[in-house]
């Protein structure tokens, strides 16, 4: 792209003329920050953006996998890996698995992220077997207790096969489809519902020495290059969820970057994830070292994206963050 439309959102019943709907939510704008690799950023208004980029920016987004994406949803954070960050360890056996699970879905989560393979950095490869392994039988239980979306956390196309297979309903990528050339075909191939992140390099090496020309806008190329791979292979992009990858070979200064221009992402047309629950900004800034005393800042910086209309954020602390997404609704 040329230029890119950043919309300056805004929330309330009464609206400015000239407004319009952000990605068919209540959030809505009237003007936006037209950026460019080539010429400073000036502010324009909505009626003067391109009708293909404003038809972007505006449209409603279709259900994933029967999920409205009118409204915020909450992804729960399931890790059955030894070394995860944050909750390594904690959801190795079934019955531990499913309990928190329940807990979850009692708290009104309305996905499930299982995950195999740790992604932190520094982390090493999970061979394919082994990620099965500790996956499989877990989304076979939770699916057993529960109705709620089962998301499969992997970059392997074996892996996805068999979550899939077990009850599954989503693939959520880090590698945003780089990393196993099959898995893109056998998710058009069974019409699975897709998250597409965004990670430089991998987490063995992703924060050794982060680089960008422009981050903001080498991460939004990047998504809409691999969302049109994925639709040239049969993904239709109503079935994309697009997740710039908070942490994922960036450094602090990136992630801020990031997160304050979060509304840029519209433009892809697809609903935005956002998964910053306990990572190392939230511990850098609010001076927390202990990665499970972090909610109160991951829920700060989930509400702070839902106000720039992003549909999904995933989270480690459910009922901590449900209670206050009410509240954050109901005064505004």
């Amino acid at each position: 792209m040329t230029e890119y439309f950043r919309p300056l959102v805004q929330h309330g019943a009464a609206r400015l003329d000239g407004a319009v709907s952000l990605a068919g939510q209540s959030l809505w704008f009237t003007h936006a920050e037209r950026l460019s690799r080539t010429s400073p950023p000036a502010i324009v208004a909505a009626r003067d953006i391109q009708t293909e980029v404003l038809k972007r920016l505006t449209g409603p987004r279709a259900d994933i996998a029967g999920l409205a994406m009118d409204r915020p949803q909450i992804m729960g954070i399931l890790n059955a890996t030894p070394d995860s960050f944050s909750d390594g360890g904690v959801h190795n056996s079934v019955e531990a698995a499913v309990s928190a699970a329940k807990q979850m879905v009692a708290h009104d989560a309305g996905i499930l992220d299982i995950g195999g393979e740790s992604t932190r950095p520094g982390a090493a490869f999970v061979p394919e077997d082994e990620e099965i392994a500790r996956t499989k039988p877990l989304i076979e239980a939770i699916r057993a207790e529960t109705q709620a979306l089962i998301s499969i956390d992997t970059r392997k196309a074996s892996v996805a096969k068999a979550a899939w297979n077990a009850g599954a309903g989503l693939i959520n990528d880090v590698s945003g489809f780089t990393f196993d050339p099959q898995l893109a075909p056998f998710c058009a191939e069974v019409g699975a519902p897709v998250c597409v992140m965004h990670m430089q390099g991998d987490p063995a090496t992703m924060q050794d020495d982060p680089q960008y020309d422009d981050v903001l806008l080498d991460v939004y190329d990047f998504l809409e290059a691999q969302i049109e791979k994925l639709e040239r292979l049969g993904v239709n992009r109503n079935r994309i969820v697009a997740d710039p990858g908070i942490g994922f070979g960036k450094t602090l200064e990136h992630n801020l970057t990031l997160l304050q221009n979060l509304s840029l992402f519209h433009g892809l047309g697809c609903p935005i994830l956002l998964g910053v629950s306990r990572k190392g900004l939230i511990g850098e800034i609010g001076r927390e070292p202990r990665k499970d005393a972090r909610a109160p800042g991951s829920i700060a910086v989930a509400l702070a994206g839902l106000s720039q209309g992003v549909q999904i954020v995933r989270v480690h602390d459910v009922a901590e963050t449900v209670q206050a997404l009410r509240l954050w609704a109901a005064v505004r």
